[in-house]
């Protein structure tokens, strides 16, 4: 059996491996990225998403103690999580959008989510996904809630990337998500466990159902969608997921929020 010690390391390890995955922040792992490490890290993709919701509801708290209108406020936020991600989600949508949407074999498709131009579809992916969280924001209004829709937007819109990347084979040999690896079994159900509970402790459980039934349907068409034009997933194919979860959520949030 480990010893508490080292376990506290590697669990410490694992979230600074996921934080540096994701945000822009100086807190790389010490621990080798070889042998399934990045893999097995990805139980914390969530703890760290939920780092991010805090950020960005930190900013929309301080924003509206200045007076700020709940649409600037929203804006501000968003505009907090995408830097400190580095917009890494938002590249994914824009090149998945150009890809899957633009190419015209299975080749080019992969060619055109490498190239770092945008395109038509790009553009528009982005201001849709842009549009509907600031529209969702700004509709939710209350501090408080906004905190909890981002926090859950979040923390479960990454949850559910380990078992993508677990089901769901690369598209190439070469790429991001094939040199990390599948998922273990132990961290795709940590990281399931972690963002259901969010969404229950944030939205309650009847709108967390409601979020989870999305959350499935949009991973296994967007899986089905991979599979078919280009083979399987890539990393852009990630960020496109997590955007298109957190987008569900917040239009989750926002639409109970307004009906009752």
């Amino acid at each position: 059996m480990m010893p508490r010690t080292e376990l506290l390391k590697d669990i410490i390890a694992d979230l600074r491996m996921a934080a540096s995955f994701i945000t822009i922040l100086p807190v790389a792992s010490s621990k080798p990225a070889a042998d399934g490490a990045v893999a097995r890290a990805t139980w914390a993709l969530p703890v760290a998403g939920l780092m991010v919701g805090l950020a960005g509801a930190l900013v929309y708290k301080i924003a509206s103690r200045l007076g700020l209108t709940p649409n600037l406020a929203a804006l501000l936020a968003l505009a907090a999580t995408a830097l400190i991600t580095g917009a890494l989600h938002e590249d994914g949508l824009a090149d998945t959008a150009d890809g899957l949407g633009g190419g015209r074999t299975r080749e080019h498709k992969l060619e055109i989510m490498r190239d770092s131009r945008i395109g038509t579809y790009g553009v528009c992916a982005l201001i849709l996904s842009f549009g509907l969280r600031w529209s969702a924001l700004a509709a939710i209004a209350n501090p408080w809630a906004v905190a909890l829709a981002l926090c859950a937007a979040h923390t479960a819109a990454r949850a559910g990337v380990p078992a993508f990347m677990s089901l769901v084979p690369p598209a190439r040999p070469d790429g991001l998500s094939a040199s990390a690896g599948a998922p273990p079994g132990r961290s795709v159900a940590i990281a399931f466990a972690v963002g259901t509970l969010a969404l229950v402790l944030a939205l309650g459980p009847g709108k967390a159902l409601v979020g989870l039934i999305l959350l499935s349907i949009a991973g296994f068409t967007l899986a089905r969608l991979a599979i078919r034009q280009i083979g399987g997933q890539t990393g852009d194919i990630l960020g496109a997921f997590e955007q298109t979860g957190e987008i569900l959520i917040l239009l989750v949030a926002a639409s109970f929020r307004m009906g009752g």
